[in-house]
């Protein structure tokens, strides 16, 4: 009987892959770079941050293989972790791009942010979808999801960016874990003490069924060496995140009031891959936008004060500045969204691939054009949709498509301004503002920047609200305010004396420098987010482990 795949660790599971004699750690134990986060937090660290990353071959070819360790801290993506994984990637792409051919394979283990550093799993994710975009115009990036942890939260929202996905017939995907759920929606929406329920939503098997795993194979390391090395020959496709129309009619014709259970929903798809489809993203709603700060900017920013839109909660117009053509694209709420989970200004499925088809809209128009339109994404999202139906769907696939389609426009010469004028929480930070050349930010105490609400990172890590309160004092990542995320270095601008909720026209006025100067300053740049890493206050400490992890794994590559 061959050995399981899956009772191997992050390590174990990275040499069982490579052929014999190939295996070359980077960043390994010994370098002992860990986390300088945990400790002030009464937490161990680990040497190698859950990360294992090794260079060797899979039947002769080339391959970067970057393995997690669920068992530290649930696979948590962290600073240190997170920019082991962007900086590997990063140097992957440089490969390709001088035509040596190397092929990336992530093993999944992960819960997604490791919630004590909270902000920076966030930034770390973002840095970690961009190079898997850019990857995968040179070669199939795989990724493996064998069991144990799974692939959840931020992580999942990766894991759907790859060119091929594989799991294990024990493995788990979601965005949203059903003890998140439960906490933000209530046990009626998704009881996270029934284990049958949860595996028959977010199992593999249904995950195959409905399009979001492309392959299942045996837990056996011949098997998944086989799938991995078909992975790499098999003929370029469009990434699942491409697939916006699709998804979009599926979406339209998805019955949202009645009673849904797994089982309904794999029949639903399979009738749908199966029968041609029209794309109609019309629906009745109404936006109630009356504490709206991402509609009441985006009125400011576009002169629209009445906008007309397909989809209530997302806003979308073209208007000229500075003689520019620049597209400007808000999430706001619909108090009578079909989702109900997504009525208040949360990222949910519809909203995930309505701003794909608008980012890539623009895209698709400026194919040919040397000079590509700025994209200005207004930022206020209180969270993504907790909801049942959302994680059966697959919220994870559809954040990734925006979150892609951002990307994609960021690499293609787009420059792509955020502008934080209300909440950036979690996931829909993540779809909506993180892949953002530049960001800026309101200096306003009602806007919070997290990965988690309180009452539900509190239960995660099980911690009181007051004990996590108090943690944000030694590690700024894990606070929610404005300012403290300033500190960590990821923001072009951070404006103060602004009127956030009933803004003066010399307050617009000076957002708009503020715009205006952000997209000035991408002309010539990298396209990629390494700004982020050389503002001010990234140098000065904000993110020092990074810095230092991406300098010694480059000295070692």
């Amino acid at each position: 009987m061959q050995n399981s795949f899956v009772e191997l660790n992050g390590r174990e599971r990275a040499k069982a892959l490579l052929d014999q004699g190939t295996f070359r750690e980077l960043l390994g134990p010994l370098d002992n770079i860990q986390s300088p986060h945990l400790e002030p937090q009464g937490i161990v660290p680990q040497s190698d941050d859950g990360i294992v990353l090794a260079l060797g071959t899979i039947r002769g070819q080339k391959v970067l293989i970057i393995s997690m360790e669920g068992a530290f801290q649930g696979g948590g993506i962290g600073e240190v972790s997170g920019a082991k994984i962007s900086g590997a990637l990063e140097l992957a792409v440089e490969e390709n791009q001088q035509g040596h051919t190397l092929y990336p394979v992530m093993i999944f283990d992960t819960g997604g942010v490791r919630l004590q550093e909270a902000n920076y799993g966030l930034l770390s994710i973002s840095e970690i979808c961009t190079q898997i975009v850019a990857l995968r115009k040179y070669v199939p990036v795989v990724g493996l999801i064998p069991g144990r942890v799974g692939a959840f939260g931020g992580m999942s929202i990766t894991a759907e960016l790859f060119t091929t996905l594989i799991a294990t017939k024990k493995a788990r995907l979601g965005l949203n874990g059903p003890e998140v759920i439960e906490q933000e929606a209530g046990v009626m929406e998704f009881d996270s003490s029934d284990k049958a329920l949860i595996w028959n939503t977010i199992g593999v098997n249904q995950r195959f069924a409905t399009g979001l795993v492309d392959e299942v194979v045996e837990d056996t390391t011949e098997a998944v060496i086989d799938a991995v090395s078909t992975a790499f020959a098999a003929p370029a496709k469009p990434a699942k995140t491409e697939q916006v129309d699709f998804h979009l009619s599926l979406l339209a014709k998805l019955d949202t009031q009645g009673e849904w259970t797994p089982e309904r929903y794999r029949e639903f798809y399979s009738q749908h891959t199966s029968t041609p489809q029209s794309v109609s993203l019309a629906q009745e709603g109404k936006a109630d936008i009356a504490d709206s700060r991402g509609y009441h900017w985006f009125s400011l920013l576009t002169g629209i004060v009445h906008p007309v839109s397909e989809v209530p909660s997302v806003l979308a117009a073209d208007v000229t500045k500075n003689g520019v053509l620049t597209r400007v694209i808000s999430v706001v709420p619909d108090a009578r969204s079909r989702f109900q989970r997504a009525r208040k200004g949360e990222v949910g499925l519809l909203e995930g691939w309505t701003l794909a088809q608008i980012v890539r809209d623009a895209i698709k128009q400026d194919e040919h054009k040397e000079v590509k339109r700025p994209i200005i994404a207004v930022i206020d999202v209180p969270s993504q949709a907790y909801g049942y139906k959302e994680e059966m769907v697959g919220i994870s696939l559809a954040l990734a498509a925006s979150a892609d389609a951002y990307a994609t426009a960021r690499l293609q010469g787009h420059p792509v301004i955020g502008v934080i004028v209300g909440n950036a929480i979690s996931g829909a930070f993540l779809a909506h503002g993180l892949q953002s050349n530049r960001l800026i930010a309101l200096n306003d105490d009602k806007i919070n920047i997290q990965a988690m609400s309180k009452a539900s990172a509190a239960r995660i890590t099980k911690r009181t609200i007051a004990e996590l309160e108090e943690a944000t004092k030694k590690v700024p990542a894990m606070a929610y305010d404005v300012n403290s995320y300033s500190t960590l270095g990821p923001l072009y601008r951070l404006l103060s004396d602004i009127e956030a909720d009933a803004p003066k026209a010399a307050d617009v006025a000076a957002v708009e420098r503020a715009i205006a100067e952000a997209i000035s300053s991408t002309v010539g740049a990298k396209r990629d987010l390494s700004f982020r890493l050389q503002t001010q206050e990234a140098l000065a400490g904000g993110r020092k482990a990074t810095l230092k992890v991406r300098e010694v794994l480059r000295q070692q590559w």
